[in-house]
């Protein structure tokens, strides 16, 4: 059976991706569950796991950018399957399964067999150079000169997404009916920025090139917001212990414009906007959503 590999979608909004590496030879046994490849979008980096156990054929190169959906290789999960100890010499070592000659019965490949053709290769060593993603250069431009022109710090909070969640599940169908699309986090993450921008300016400022002058902008990267994994944990409420879905945020800003005043006070904006969404997004009316949401 040859199983066909397509790109899944990232994120909403997001329709083109870019294979920044394939963690596989072409030709390789991959088990299931193996991440075979890394793919990069605007937002974030996606890996790509084989779902089934065979030989992979890669059908698309690396660093090409390809449209969500499209099959970038195949596996084909026919083959005469390794044995178990052989498999795991052949993962660990990635070894090309087609290379191998197999000696079992039926010719499956057996721990021998993995051994002797690594004997072989062993005295022919090799380096592999593969180009860096553009997104990974992107990133690695922007971190050296961030490190250069920059003081880093990070903070960090925790926000509980309950209410967030119960407006999302409730008004979602109705939203991707009328836009098309899933109603995300980021539409409530971004309104909770902008009213911690309001209240704390300086994350959006900069300091001039003579380092005199601290300029505020509409728009400018002081400061980057990470937002963590959803996770249910125990938290106490009241005195008692409750399973609350949990986020944690993060973040970074330029210690030469934002103190911790700031960032503490900003990251603690969002945590009350977004676990008191009725009132500090939706003007304390709850019939105010809809609007809010365009619906």
């Amino acid at each position: 059976m040859i199983l066909k590999v397509k790109v899944p979608s990232p994120g909403e909004s997001i329709n083109e991706v870019e294979i920044s590496s394939w963690t596989v030879k072409n030709g390789e046994f991959v088990s299931k569950n193996q991440i075979i490849a890394e793919l990069d979008s605007d937002k974030a980096t996606l890996e790509i796991t084989a779902e089934q156990s065979g030989i992979i054929t890669i059908l698309v190169e690396q660093g090409v950018k390809i449209p969500v959906g499209k099959i970038i290789c195949t596996i084909d999960t026919s083959t005469n399957w390794p044995s178990p100890s052989a498999k795991k010499i052949i993962n660990e070592n990635r070894l090309i399964i087609n290379n191998i000659k197999g000696s079992g019965k039926d010719g499956r490949i057996t721990k021998k067999d993995c051994i002797d053709f690594m004997k072989k290769q062993s005295c022919n060593r090799s380096s592999i150079k593969r180009p860096l993603s553009s997104l990974r250069k992107k990133i690695s431009d922007r971190l050296v000169s961030v490190k250069n022109q920059t003081a880093m710090l990070t903070t960090f909070n925790e926000v509980d997404m309950t209410e967030i969640i119960l407006i999302r599940n409730q008004y979602n169908p109705s939203f991707q009916e009328k836009h098309e699309i899933k109603l995300g986090f980021m539409s409530f993450f971004t309104l909770a920025s902008i009213r911690g921008l309001r209240l704390f300016p300086d994350v959006n400022a900069m300091i001039s090139s003579n380092r005199e002058n601290k300029i505020n902008f509409n728009y400018f990267d002081s400061a980057i917001l990470g937002m963590h994994k959803i996770m249910n944990r125990p938290i106490v409420i009241q005195k008692s212990i409750k399973i609350r879905p949990m986020m944690y945020l993060a973040l970074s800003y330029d210690h030469r414009i934002i103190d911790g005043r700031e960032s503490v006070g900003f990251l603690c904006s969002i945590k009350e906007t977004l676990e008191n969404p009725i009132q500090f997004l939706m003007k304390g009316n709850i019939s105010n959503i809809p609007k809010i949401l365009e619906l």
